[in-house]
């Protein structure tokens, strides 16, 4: 249990033995606490809403984007800004109180909500906002991808950021961050500017280059273990409201060479283009065959930033790598791109990853990819390769805590699907494809990508930057007060 040894956690201790207790009972074990001087102590230092088990919307509160994670705090606190963030921490500090923060609340490993402790929902903190003359944003750490693409583009600018428009912006850029921009930009973290947060002694902070500046080292890439952030800044970069990007779908048979090709065309691709591959089942696109529907096929998903014309120009040898079954690629809004992939990722389904870092998409890769794809365990699942050289690749490994500059690829297993009773299926067949891959991969490995059995792989998700991120935690956080994430732990 994470009471602690506190008055509070004493008081909760109290209630339960005399079951004096608001909520329900999970596993033998009461999940709930009742209206006390805890409560009204938390809601006095919280201008946003506190939920108990029980409470109108606690239920929505602690529900985050994978179904696979089903934990009940013991309170949720719902923060307006930054002074309930301080109050709530402050409370939590004091009393022993295990803590979740939940951004977007979109992480694989679910380290968003916790079982009995204290989760401090970030969500209503979600503003952004944009100076156009600097071409800076500033965001609060409750926005997603979805309200930073909405105020950048009002603007004809964008941040470099992920894919999906329903991705949390902090816990992105915490861990390191990479999409459509990624090749001509950098890295999220290559554009961070500063970032403001509360450390574990409840203080706040502004990291930067030029202000604690080892903490602004370490909390690009390093995830959520030194405080929680309450304002990012980022560069802007000029991005038209029309981007040219798009979809073409090759048959499945067809797979191993438009990998190849895909491999050889990536030597040579200019930066303002990026293209991924995606292998699952064709969901049942309007531009697609109906009897292609729930087959195997290889797609492209292809963006150009630059110039439209130039862009159709750079763009067609992707054609020729095959015999489509179709595409649909042509000029389109931005904000309409970023979202395309939003109905294959929805709330609601059992989610499972597992990742590679590649530097090089090898045969044996190629082969591996393609057979395991020839047998995936769930109509929802699909491997696909990240592509994020290019800029990213020419910041040096030391400059920020993402250290990963030699991957060329990041590959991801997305294992999704509906019912409890394929997880043993669907999870086993995950970790036989990642251990057959491991050999093609550079042994790092994009921590956002971790679930939340991989706790041994963490001094590979950090890499060269592992040994200065615990002199980074042992300074900031040295009683590891933020350990719901994937961990660094202090030494002291």
């Amino acid at each position: 249990m994470a009471f602690g040894r506190g008055r509070v956690g004493r008081e909760l201790l109290a209630l339960r033995s005399s079951k004096r207790l608001v909520g329900i009972t999970r596993k033998g074990r009461t999940m709930a606490i009742a209206q006390t001087d805890v409560i009204e102590e938390l809601r006095s230092k919280v201008r946003g809403d506190v939920l108990l088990p029980g409470d109108s919307g606690y239920d929505e509160a602690r529900t985050i984007w994978n179904a696979m994670i089903d934990r009940r705090p013991a309170v949720i606190a719902r923060c307006a800004g930054v002074a309930d963030v301080m109050g709530a921490l402050a409370l939590a500090r004091d009393e022993g109180l295990e803590v979740a923060i939940h951004g977007g609340g979109h992480n694989i490993a679910g380290n968003a909500v916790c079982d009995d402790g204290l989760m401090i929902n970030l969500s209503p903190m979600k503003s952004v906002r944009v100076n156009p003359q600097t071409r800076r944003a500033y965001v609060e750490p409750g926005a997603r991808l979805g309200d930073l693409d909405r105020e950048t583009q009002a603007f004809g600018l964008a941040a470099v950021a992920g894919i999906n428009s329903t991705t949390g912006v902090a816990g992105l850029t915490l861990g390191g961050g990479f999409g459509w921009l990624t090749r001509k930009y950098g890295m999220t973290v290559d554009n961070l500017l500063s970032a403001e947060m509360i450390t574990a002694d409840g203080h706040w902070v502004r990291a930067s280059e030029d202000e604690h500046p080892d903490l602004f080292w370490a909390l690009r890439g390093g995830g959520g273990n030194f405080g929680v952030v309450t304002r990012f800044e980022f560069q802007l970069h000029p991005l038209g409201s029309e981007v040219l990007a798009g979809l073409i779908v090759y048959p499945f048979d067809q797979a191993k060479e438009v990998l190849t090709k895909y491999r050889e065309f990536a030597d040579d691709m200019p930066e303002d283009m990026n293209v991924w591959a995606v292998l699952r089942q064709a969901p049942p696109l309007p531009f697609l065959p109906e009897d292609v529907h729930g087959k195997e096929v290889a797609a492209l998903a292809v963006f150009w930033a630059g110039d439209i014309e130039e862009g159709r120009r750079a763009i067609a040898p992707l054609r020729e790598f095959g015999t489509p079954h179709g595409e649909h690629l042509g000029p389109q809004p931005y904000t309409a791109w970023q979202q395309a992939f939003d109905p294959l990722l929805t709330p609601g389904a059992r989610n499972y990853w597992k990742s590679h870092n590649l530097a090089a998409l090898s045969d044996g890769a190629i082969e591996t990819i393609v057979e395991y794809t020839g047998r995936l365990p769930s109509p929802q699942s699909e491997i696909f390769l990240g592509m994020i050289d290019g800029q990213a690749s020419r910041v040096s490994p030391e400059a920020t805590a993402y250290s990963h500059r030699d991957a060329r690829f990041v590959m991801n297993f997305h294992g999704r699907w509906e019912s409890p009773n394929d997880d043993e299926r669907c999870i086993a067949w995950a970790r036989e494809f990642f251990n057959v891959m491991t050999p093609h991969g550079t042994g790092g490995v994009y921590v956002n990508f971790m679930t939340q059995d991989e706790t041994a792989r963490v001094p590979a998700a950090f890499g060269r930057s592992h040994a200065r991120l615990v002199e980074v935690k042992s300074k900031y956080d040295p009683t590891n007060f933020f350990h719901l994430n994937q961990n660094i732990k202090p030494s002291v």
